[in-house]
């Protein structure tokens, strides 16, 4: 239920109180004439639109950024020092309770003067003489500036905390008698944090204007932590923030990052990046209704569910990861002779591959569609299953073996891509994920020979949008394999990778167990044909 906002008036309530201030021995100590009134907090406009983004380098600016993003105006802040956990999370306690920001008062540079002072060593004479000593040098005091600033736009009367500055018209306050101030009604909002404990005073001052903080475990896409997804998606119409340095790297994508995650989609296993490395897909690869081309032909949409889930189930116990059911389809084939339009490639119909996707939605799976182009191009042939690639369960396959090059044949020549023709397709397709707020696809990339992605470095694998995976499919005997899938991680980007058992073509073909006992690393991705 949507929680209701209460606005006050700025300056609704003033209440003189009558606190102990952190004052020098013998001064004069506040009395209920000299405390600063505690004014009511005013809490940043929000909406639900675009998330606010706390992204900066440093841990200090990232927590003046949040006071801006959560507090339009406070009469007190909390002020801890960075690098000193324990000290923020006793600043956070009290920032939550009190309903103000938590700023950071950077750490002084390291002084060189320190190492280089004579010593106080006695100089031998006849006379005795003073001892010289070191020269004392002041530490360099931290620069304040960032911090007196946000206090000045706040327009903060009073700070608490040891590492609070001393500042004209400010009056410090030790932690524990910090003022009490008057807040209205807190807002609902949702704040993803990267790493909590890289963020403890952006996490306090979001967590004290009535934020529900949730972590993405690290990761710059939000949605990877099924618990974000989880409070995204319950918190319809409410705003939302992402608090981490990790978050910089999304730039225009976050608005798209915070609406995949609204829209509640999680692979099987939770979340929605599909390659994560806890988890393992296990995939039925073919063309529907044709046995030839792979196992998923073999049978109709029902069974062949029921074939892909209880193949999954024996790697269960073979792997810490969560093991999922996947399916992979041919969706146009490379022809050895020529097709209608001339290009060697088949393009099946929407509706005979619309029975296996929607089975596979169904059952809680995703599917990914199989690119052979002969001598067309693999975004002609992508936009022909737009359809398809919107739904948020399928993603994308290119298999360059059957890119071929003109007067080139399939089973004769054994074809490739250019890394312009996948970034080309990837954009297109990270472009259209972003548009409908879908959440990140899979993205696979079949090799077998170097040739075959003969530029791999060029290939643009930064699209937050998708998931790459490189799948090396090689056949024959399990020497010539394995070689080729250490050929094939040489010097390669860091994306996800998968494996390919063959039922018929490799000798001998791997059981689940050896599988898992012989392929290192590990697959994201082990697919049967």
């Amino acid at each position: 239920m949507r929680r209701p906002r209460l606005v006050l008036p700025a300056l609704a309530v003033v209440a003189a109180l009558g606190l102990g201030g952190c004052t020098a021995e013998g001064a004069p100590q506040p009395t209920r004439t000299t405390t600063p009134p505690a004014t009511a907090v005013r809490f940043a406009p929000q909406t639900a639109g675009d998330p606010a983004v706390v992204d900066a380098a440093t841990a200090p600016e990232r927590a003046v950024q949040a006071s801006r993003a959560f507090f339009e105006a406070s009469p007190g802040a909390v002020v801890a020092p960075d690098g000193d956990r324990a000290a923020q999370e006793r600043a956070a306690e009290v920032a939550e309770r009190l309903h103000v920001p938590v700023l950071l008062a950077p750490a002084p540079a390291p002084s060189a003067s320190a190492s280089h002072a004579p010593s106080a060593s006695p100089t031998p004479t006849a006379t005795p003489t003073a001892t010289p000593t070191a020269t004392p040098t002041a530490s360099p005091s931290p620069d304040l500036t960032a911090v007196s600033a946000g206090l000045r736009r706040l327009g903060a009367v009073w700070v608490a905390g040891d590492a609070a500055p001393r500042l004209p018209g400010v009056r410090r306050y030790a932690l524990a008698d910090a003022p009490d101030v008057t807040a209205p009604a807190t807002s609902a909002a949702v704040a993803v944090a990267a790493d909590e404990g890289a963020d403890t005073a952006a996490t306090a001052t979001a967590r004290a204007a009535g934020a529900t903080v949730v972590s993405s475990g690290g990761s710059r896409i939000p949605g990877a932590s099924a618990a974000v997804v989880d409070a995204l998606s319950k918190a319809e119409g409410e705003p939302a923030a992402l608090i981490g340095s990790r978050f910089a790297g999304l730039g225009d994508a976050a608005s798209w990052a915070v609406a995949a995650a609204r829209g509640g989609y999680q692979y099987s296993g939770g979340g929605q990046v599909p390659f994560d490395g806890k988890r393992l897909f296990v995939a039925l690869y073919g063309v529907p209704g044709d046995s030839a081309l792979g196992v998923l032909g073999e049978q109709g949409p029902g069974a062949t569910i029921a074939r892909v889930e209880a193949l999954a189930k024996r790697y269960a116990p073979l792997t810490d990861r969560h093991v999922a059911p996947m399916l992979e389809i041919i969706a146009t084939v490379a022809s050895g002779s020529p097709t209608d339009n001339g290009d060697y490639s088949s393009d099946l119909d929407v509706s005979r591959l619309e029975p296996f996707v929607d089975a596979a939605a169904k059952a809680g799976m995703p599917v990914v569609l199989d690119l052979q182009p002969g001598r067309a191009d693999f975004l002609s042939q992508a936009k022909l299953y737009r359809s398809l690639l919107e739904k948020p369960n399928v993603g994308l396959a290119l298999d360059p073996e059957w890119r071929l090059k003109p007067g080139q044949r399939p089973l004769v020549q054994i074809g490739s891509v250019s890394a312009a023709e996948v970034n080309r397709t990837s954009a297109w397709l990270a472009d259209l994920v972003k548009e409908k707020g879908l959440p990140p696809k899979p993205f696979v990339l079949h090799q077998f020979r170097l040739d075959m992605l003969p530029d791999r470095s060029a290939i643009d694998v930064s699209r937050p949008e998708l998931d790459v995976l490189i799948h090396v499919d090689g056949q024959g005997s399990q020497p010539a394999k394995q070689a080729t899938w250490a050929a094939i991680h040489r010097d390669a980007p860091d994306v996800a990778w998968g494996w390919k058992n063959f039922l018929d073509e490799d000798h001998p073909t791997l059981t689940p167990a050896q599988t898992m006992e012989q392929v290192h690393p590990t697959p994201d991705l082990i697919t049967y044909q």
